[in-house]
Formats: structure tokens, sequence, C-alpha cells
């Protein structure tokens, strides 16, 4: 029974790493610097729980949510690659303003003891391999990846040969906003209700996943399974004791984001971003 609490809590986070992860990929390897991720998966799982639960429809309800976290994305090309605002303070601003709107919702439109109606948990893993499969023959078997490789390691160059990085780069923050989506809409749905800042960060650890993957398919998509093992884990050790201590919740709590930390400090500097992250 632990074990299977153990696997299915593992699948779970997971996927919901994992897609927002390749989401961050698809921005990044294009030259945008994304930080936002965490915004767009917040306001994705808020909407998905207040329009699931007001229209009575799990597929109106995900449709929404996805649509959000691309509006937000939409967002993010507009202050980065029209108005040219640095990609941090932009990715900044959309995670403040994501915070503040899902607050916003939930307080005012979202009613408690309100009937949810969500997609079965099995639909979104299903989703998040095929998302992981599907980015992987993308980056390596076709033109549209290639094309994304060019204009994230050198705009300039990619001009030359008639590629237009602003267009490339709106389509990647395009599939960035669809995979946060999905990620947001498995989180209040593994949870049953939205709850205001839900996602605890995990857009955050998804980047790190990101950076630590060298910004590749399939290694980013192993330490997300690493770090929702961390997740996982810390949900079973709840209530045991450390050394024939009561050990407090929080510290099992903060097991996944310790561990990211430690992670980013061992390997980050390893890691070779994309030549073009953040030039215009």
């Amino acid at each position: 029974m632990i074990e299977s609490a153990f696997l299915m809590n593992l699948l779970v986070f997971a996927s919901i790493l994992g897609l927002a992860a390749l989401g961050g990929m698809f921005s990044e390897r294009s030259g945008v610097i994304n930080i936002a991720l965490e915004g767009k998966m917040l306001m994705a799982a808020c909407v998905t729980g207040w329009i699931g639960g007001t229209s009575g429809s799990a597929l109106v309800g995900v449709a929404a949510g996805v649509c959000a976290a691309i509006a937000l994305s939409l967002a993010h090309y507009l202050l980065t690659q029209v108005y040219s605002i640095e990609h941090i303070v932009a990715g900044m601003a959309i995670n403040v303003f994501a915070y503040g709107a899902t607050n916003f919702i939930a307080l005012t439109f979202i009613k408690p003891g309100t009937s949810n109606h969500f997609l079965p948990i099995p639909v979104y893993l299903g989703l998040a391999l095929l998302a992981s499969l599907v980015s992987t023959f993308v980056f390596a078997r076709t033109r549209a990846g290639l094309r994304l490789l060019a204009v994230g390691e050198s705009p300039e160059k990619s001009r030359v040969t008639g590629l237009d990085p602003l267009r490339v780069r709106l389509q990647a923050l395009v599939v960035t906003g669809v995979l946060c989506g999905l990620s947001g809409a498995l989180i209040v749905t593994n949870s049953g209700a939205f709850s205001d800042n839900m996602t605890s960060g995990r857009g955050f650890i998804a980047l790190a996943a990101l950076i630590l993957g060298g910004w590749r398919p399939v290694p980013a998509t192993l330490a997300c399974l690493a770090f929702a093992a961390f997740e996982a884990g810390q949900i079973q050790l709840q209530g045991t004791k450390l050394f024939g201590y009561e050990t407090p919740a929080a510290l099992w709590n903060a097991m996944p984001y310790v561990i990211t930390l430690v992670a980013l400090a061992g390997f980050v500097g390893r890691a070779k971003a994309p030549a073009g992250l953040g030039k215009a």
C-alpha cells in the first residue's frame, strides 16, 4: 500500500515538473529566459478549477486553464520581444501578476464547496509521457526543432539565413503555455480544489531540472523524476521519527527544495546554456 502510494505520487509529481520543464525548454531554447513558469502554472491551476467547476465540464476547465497559461506566454512575448524588457524582470512581473490575479479570482469567484470537475489523473500522466517523446523527436528530427535551436544559439546568424527569431520565439512561447497549462491543471486535479499559491515553487524546481538537464529533453525529464522522488518521499516520511525524535513536518516539506538548491550548487556550473539566451 505504501509502495503504491509512493509510486502514484512519484508519477504525478514527475508529470507536473516534467510538463513545466519541457515548456521552459522550448522558450529557453529559443532564447527567452523563462522564470515565469511558476506564474503560468498557477494561473492555469486557478482557471482550470474555477471554469471546470462553474461550467460542469472537465474538458472546458482544462481548455480554459491552458488558454490562461498561453495568454501569460503571449504577455511574456510582448514584454521581452516587442518592448525589450529584461527577461528576468519580465518573468518576475508575470509571476507577481499571477499571484495577485489568482488570489483575487479565488476570493471573488470560487465559492467554497463548489462541485469540481477534473479529467482523470492517468490522462495527464499519458500526456506528460507523450510530451517528453514528442519533444525529443522535435528537437532531434524536425526542421522546426532545428530552427528553434538555431535561433536560441545565435539570433543574429539565424536572421542571415532567413529565419525570423520573433516568429520562432512566439511559437515556442505558445508551446510553453500549453505545457505549463497542462502542468497547472494536473496540480489542481491532484489536490481536488484550488488553493492560494498551490504551485508552491514547483515552477522554479522545474526550471532547476531543466538547467541540470542541460536544456535537453531526456536529461531534464530524468532530473524531474529525481526531484519528484524526493517530493513523494517527504510525504511518506511525514510523522516518522529521526534518531528517535519527533521531526517537524516543515523539515520534511522543505526537503525537495533543499535538494534542489544542493543540486544546483553542485552541477549548475557544468551546464551550458544556449548561447543566445536573453539576446535580441
